[in-house]
């Protein structure tokens, strides 16, 4: 839940942001905005680890629960790299097709992320959180 809520407080402000330049012709802040503020909700997902790991208790690593993490990450890569080959392919320009191309490859990776976490796809059992 926190890191749900910490991913959605550093996105809104940057989508807001994104959204005002490319309102002024800037596609280009636009962009190096989205694509910042990805990876840094991806590197600042490893913090509490490596702090835990680092100093708290150095002897013993952190357990994570996620079947689907190696996955997701992955994913969010592609997507970052699909994202820069559309608006290449789109003249550098951020419109109307941009966009829905953009909500359609989010919608793709959501949902095949929630079905792989779940073990729907791939070949994970889904694991309770005691086990």
């Amino acid at each position: 839940m926190g890191l749900t809520l910490l991913a959605a407080g550093t996105s809104i402000p940057d989508t807001i942001v994104s959204v005002m330049v490319a309102r002024e012709g800037k596609g280009d802040m636009a962009m190096s905005n989205i694509v910042g503020s990805n990876v840094f909700d991806m590197l600042c997902l490893g913090l509490p680890w490596f702090i835990k790991t680092a100093f708290v208790n150095p002897s013993s690593p952190v357990v994570v629960n996620s079947t689907g993490l190696v996955f997701t990450t992955c994913s969010l890569l592609v997507s970052i790299l699909i994202l820069f080959i559309a608006t290449y392919i789109n003249g550098w320009k951020l419109d109307r097709k941009l966009g829905a191309a953009c909500l359609i490859i989010y919608i793709v990776f959501a949902t095949l992320s929630i079905l792989y976490e779940l073990g729907i796809i791939g070949n994970n059992p889904i694991r309770s959180c005691g086990v």
